[in-house]
């Protein structure tokens, strides 16, 4: 998408602190993090959200998820973390490009559980 800010940070025009990037994915610091550790998980493929991505991006998916799982040590995130994906203005959703906040390196509270 032309006008998509992660598709923009995908395509290396606007910066952002990578902490990781492979054919399918980037995980990038958030700019306003809700936890010690708040990392974007960006599949590099754009569709809006989780309900209209397609059999074949949700397979992507899981294999990005399965990646991030290899991750948890080199991301600081051995202890535990969690995965939040928003869907829609109800949900807070502020960018409308699929993407997985992953929330850890400290306790998180429960509020949310």
């Amino acid at each position: 998408m032309e006008n998509c800010i992660f598709c923009k940070i995908v395509r290396g025009e606007i910066p952002s602190k990578k902490v990781y990037e492979d054919e399918d994915m980037i995980i990038i610091k958030d700019l306003n993090p809700q936890a010690e550790t708040h990392l974007l998980l960006i599949p590099k493929e754009h569709y809006a959200d989780i309900i209209e991505m397609s059999d074949a991006e949700a397979a992507t998916l899981g294999k990005c998820l399965k990646k991030l799982s290899r991750l948890v040590d080199e991301l600081g995130l051995s202890e535990g973390f969690r995965l939040v994906s928003n869907k829609g203005k109800h949900g807070c959703q502020s960018v409308p490009h699929l993407h997985i906040h992953i929330l850890g390196g400290e306790q998180l509270n429960d509020k949310m559980c």
